[in-house]
C-alpha cells in the first residue's frame, strides 16, 4: 500500500471553474525576503474536487471548529493585518464565526 503524504502548508490557493474547484496548498520559503520582492513560495499538494464537495467540507470545517471551540471556552481570531491581507472586512469575519 502506498504511503500517504504529510504536509504542512501556511498559504493556499483556491481556483473555481463550472465543474469543480482546485486547492493548491503551499509552504512559504524559510529565508527572509528583499522589501518589495515577493516571497520563494513552494506548492506541497494539489487537491481537486467538486464543488459539492467543496461546499461539504465547507460546512464540516465551520461547524467542526465552531464546536471544538465552545467546548474549550476559546475563540480563535486572525491578527488585523491578516484580514486586510486576505481582503476580509472585520465585521464579516464576526459574523461568519457568531455561533
Amino acid at each position: 500500500m502506498a504511503e500517504v503524504p504529510d504536509v504542512y502548508a501556511d498559504q493556499f490557493q483556491l481556483n473555481l471553474g463550472p465543474l469543480g474547484c482546485t486547492l493548491n496548498f503551499q509552504v512559504s520559503g524559510a529565508n527572509p525576503v528583499a522589501p518589495g520582492s515577493p516571497p520563494p513560495i513552494e506548492r506541497v499538494a494539489t487537491i481537486r474536487l467538486s464543488l459539492q464537495h467543496l461546499k461539504a467540507m465547507a460546512f464540516i470545517l465551520h461547524k467542526q471548529i465552531v464546536g471544538y471551540e465552545a467546548q474549550a471556552q476559546l475563540s480563535t481570531g486572525l491578527p488585523v493585518d491578516v484580514l486586510r491581507a486576505l481582503q476580509i472586512r472585520q465585521e464579516d469575519w464576526e459574523a461568519f464565526w457568531r455561533p
